[in-house]
């Protein structure tokens, strides 16, 4: 599946503030190499580099269209087409930064201690993943999904499984010497009514949906997903919806 860079970064100062948060959290000193997993368009790697400016800092997507957007915004920093489920590095690294990427990824039970496994001692690993699967924008789009023409189409697929705070504190506890996990909901202002909804999600879940469809099968996906969300989700006097997002953060040191 092809990820644009374009629609990802149309809400890209709401998309950042997460990571600002989660960088600003690492406590880890000195940090001489960080890495980047699913950097995307580059935005989360600014962040880590300006968070530790005498780092070297490399990303890694595995999307050509998301790294082309990175380079040209940081090209001093190395980028790597790479995807994280077969990334084995031969060197550790003071910080793994993941925000946002690895709830794509199934088997997070040997993903996450592997990730730590690459860390010289006392580094930190760091990620932000969305905790809203339960949130009306995600059951609506399942709901859309099964009920359609398409249904069959969609049958075969599903999101990985996303796990609870507690899950990831007993994971990664035995292989770190500190796991701070912590989750925040943000209320994002998306100026634009129930669109302005399904536009920030064409940049994230529905994505592999509509990879999966033909373009009048989107079209017609998309209009069933806007109406289901615009009963959904209230709009202010001046048409501003409040996007309530879950985020589910932790910094594990090793």
């Amino acid at each position: 599946m092809n990820w644009s860079a374009q629609q990802y970064t149309r809400f890209e100062q709401e998309r950042t503030r997460p990571v600002r948060d989660l960088v600003a959290a690492i406590a880890t000193e000195p940090v001489r190499v960080a890495v980047d997993l699913g950097c995307g368009p580059g935005n989360s790697t600014e962040v880590l580099a300006q968070r530790f400016p005498t780092a070297q800092v490399t990303g890694v997507d595995s999307a050509d269209d998301m790294l082309a957007a990175a380079r040209q915004r940081l090209p001093q920093v190395s980028f790597e087409l790479a995807d994280i489920t077969n990334w084995a590095p031969d060197a550790h690294f003071d910080v793994i930064l993941a925000n946002a990427s690895l709830q794509w990824l199934p088997d997070h039970q040997n993903l996450y201690p592997r990730l730590v496994s690459r860390l010289h001692a006392g580094g930190a690993l760091a990620v932000q993943t969305p905790d809203n699967l339960q949130e009306p924008a995600h059951r609506l789009l399942r709901e859309v999904a099964g009920r359609g023409p398409w249904a069959q189409k969609l049958s075969t697929f599903a999101l990985p499984p996303r796990h609870d705070a507690a899950y990831y504190y007993r994971l990664l506890k035995p292989y770190c010497s500190q796991v701070d996990v912590w989750r925040t909901t943000y209320y994002h202002a998306l100026p634009g009514g129930p669109a302005a909804v399904v536009e920030w999600f064409k940049g994230s879940a529905l994505a592999p949906y509509l990879a999966r469809l033909g373009p009048d099968e989107q079209q017609a996906f998309l209009a069933q997903y806007q109406a289901a969300i615009g009963q959904a989700y209230g709009q202010l006097d001046d048409g501003t919806v409040l996007l309530p997002f879950p985020r589910l953060f932790m910094v594990a040191t090793r």
